[in-house]
């Protein structure tokens, strides 16, 4: 960090919601072996539904677009382990699948769609089983506003 100049900003990660009859997209990371929504830090240059776009294909091997930002959380609020030494903002977005085949990467060693009830092992640095239930929650009602940590 001391090479960093000007003002502090969080990083921004950016995670693919994905749904395909009722059951939600993950992968398997090859670094901890768990499961997470498909996703990674967002590109300078890149908007975050380029961003999220590009990182859901790269991990998945799925052509998706994205809708709409579910949810904005502080990586720092949630029990996200380790902790990081700097300050980083997760954004889910709902993409819609329109089309690839679901493939392996250099960062993934598998790739499904699961049922709320039957869902893996999380790799809980990048996603928490609250989060992930709470997509769920976005899926059965689409009028759900955008979430974020209030005070």
């Amino acid at each position: 960090l001391e090479k960093d100049s000007g003002y502090a900003t969080p990083k921004v990660d950016v995670r693919g919601v994905v749904f395909r009859d009722g059951r939600i997209l993950l992968v398997r990371e090859r670094a901890d072996g768990k499961w997470t929504l498909p996703g990674g830090w967002a590109d300078v240059g890149e908007s975050p539904a380029e961003s999220v776009v590009r990182e859901v294909f790269e991990e998945s091997g799925l052509r998706t677009r994205a809708l709409k930002i579910l949810a904005v959380f502080d990586r720092g609020k949630h029990p996200h382990v380790p902790p990081f030494p700097f300050h980083v903002y997760k954004m889910f977005i709902h993409c819609a699948l329109i089309g690839g085949t679901m493939s392996q990467s250099s960062e993934t060693d598998g790739v499904g769609f699961f049922d709320e009830s039957t869902l893996p092992e999380l790799s809980v640095s990048r996603v928490t089983p609250w989060q992930i239930h709470r997509m769920f929650e976005h899926c059965h009602n689409p009028d759900l506003p955008t979430d974020f940590d209030m005070l």
